[in-house]
């Protein structure tokens, strides 16, 4: 009895250490947020800006985001901080979606921005071949896991998406 409870015992410790590195690791690892200054001229360069909310209905107190967007042309930043995890990326969607299962369904009709790679602020070059306001809403989802992070709707109503 003695040895089931200590190989139980060490199992579920080994099996929160995972998860702790699992949460840890990136923010371990992350780069240097980019500066105040650096996010206050991507505001003011915006041409669209939209707003991270904890309480979209995917996000929880591990999956969430806060703050102000900002899209222009050429870069898409936060001014605010989104929950750490690993292998990030920002999406933009002709839909507004706030479930992993509407991220899954639409998808398709979705084009990847680039990675997420700092947790209090970003900014995210937007590559040449892609016309923001062809979108609606920005989308940090986690490819690693699946799992849905937080949305900004930057522009009303439905967008018409393409490449």
């Amino acid at each position: 009895m003695k040895k089931l409870l200590l190989v139980v015992s060490h199992g579920l410790m080994l099996v929160v250490g995972f998860a702790a590195g699992i949460y840890a690791l990136p923010i371990l690892i992350a780069p240097p947020p980019p500066s105040p200054a650096d996010v206050q001229a991507q505001a003011a360069a915006a041409r669209f800006t939209g707003t991270f909310r904890r309480d979209l209905k995917d996000s929880d107190a591990l999956h969430w985001g806060e703050g102000t967007l900002s899209v222009s042309n050429e870069r898409i930043g936060l001014e605010g901080e989104i929950a750490p995890g690993p292998d990030y990326r920002l999406y933009l969607s002709p839909q507004f979606v706030e479930t992993e299962a509407d991220f899954k369904r639409l998808k398709h009709t979705m084009v990847q921005v680039g990675e997420v790679k700092t947790f209090k602020n970003f900014i995210v070059a937007v590559p040449p071949n892609i016309d923001v306001g062809a979108y609606s809403t920005a989308i940090v989802w986690c490819e690693t896991f699946g799992e849905f992070i937080s949305a900004a709707r930057y522009q009303e109503g439905e967008a018409h998406g393409r490449q």
